[in-house]
């Protein structure tokens, strides 16, 4: 298999830190998102080989695994014991030097093959190697939406390294919440399952409301009239308008609350925050003539 150096794929140095590690999957999953690129195989491929690099480099463990072992870093665990083995043979004096060094060059089976038999003497290693079964990669995606879509259960279809998957995302969900959907990462080696798929969720923002755990903000005009009369008016939730009494001489600023108009709580179905209303007189503009005759009558009487 050729090998890919996944810090050129980020196009980071190998001393990154992983904060510039993240910034940088971030940026290029963007740049390369399949929604962003439909029917792009070229940009279809860097998409994948971003995921698969920010899937090691973004995991400190993982990261010293490649460091040391390059494309072959799941199998570190069996150099490392096949090394203490041969340590510990009768006869082990110290004087073989165990490396591997990231430097693109990678092991074929057969090298696997000579490369533990030359440790145990025998076929045995090679085909322990051979039949061992191991975890397919876990595959790291993000996807964007609203809190309207948030509002409800709904179904999204998600393009991650070449696959077409049909999800639904369960109400409530959260921002930069991240869920697993076991099995549907990189393909298991000799029979091994399969590895699964983190998905993590973020959020456009809203123009009209503001979230706040499961309460929901926001803020709304309503005529002077109104305001120093009473009346009804129509609020804006994510279910639809609702009409509201207002009581008369209602200041600016006044906070209604409307008890589960907010948003959903996550995976408790017919359960909801509380919508906060602040209420904003919308003073009037270009008064006719006789209107700022009436104004001052107004205020005359007021005195």
């Amino acid at each position: 298999m050729e090998f890919i150096d996944y810090y050129k794929v980020l196009g980071v140095t190998k001393n990154a830190s992983q904060n510039d590690i993240k910034k940088a999957y971030r940026r290029l999953a963007r740049k390369y998102h399949p929604d962003v690129n439909p029917n792009n195989p070229e940009a279809e491929l860097k998409f994948k080989q971003v995921n698969e690099a920010n899937e090691v480099l973004s995991n400190p463990e993982n990261r010293k695994k490649y460091d040391a072992y390059g494309k072959d870093w799941k199998h570190a665990e069996e150099f490392e014991k096949a090394k203490q083995q041969q340590q510990s043979r009768p006869g082990w004096g110290g004087g073989t030097h165990f490396t591997y060094e990231h430097t693109g060059k990678s092991f074929s089976d057969d090298d696997f093959s000579d490369f533990f038999e030359s440790l145990f003497g025998n076929a045995r290693g090679r085909q322990s190697y051979k039949t061992r079964q191991y975890k397919g990669q876990d595959y790291k995606a993000e996807t964007s939406l609203t809190l309207q879509e948030a509002y409800t259960d709904h179904k999204r279809t998600l393009h991650v390294n070449g696959k077409k998957l049909r999800i639904t995302i369960p109400a409530g969900i959260k921002d930069g919440q991240t869920i697993k959907l076991k099995g549907q990462g990189g393909e298991g080696a000799n029979g091994g399952p399969n590895g699964d798929l983190y998905i993590t969720f973020h959020f456009k923002k809203d123009k009209q409301f503001t979230r706040v755990g499961n309460d929901l903000h926001t803020e709304l005009p309503f005529d002077l009239y109104t305001s120093l009369l009473g009346g009804k008016i129509k609020v804006p939730t994510l279910s639809g308008l609702v009409q509201v009494t207002v009581k008369p001489e209602t200041p600016s600023g006044h906070k209604i609350r409307l008890k589960g108009k907010g948003y959903p709580v996550y995976k408790q179905k017919n359960s909801f925050g509380d919508l906060y209303v602040t209420l904003q007189i919308d003073i009037p503009k270009n008064l006719s003539e006789k209107e700022k005759e009436l104004v001052k009558q107004l205020k005359a009487l007021r005195k």
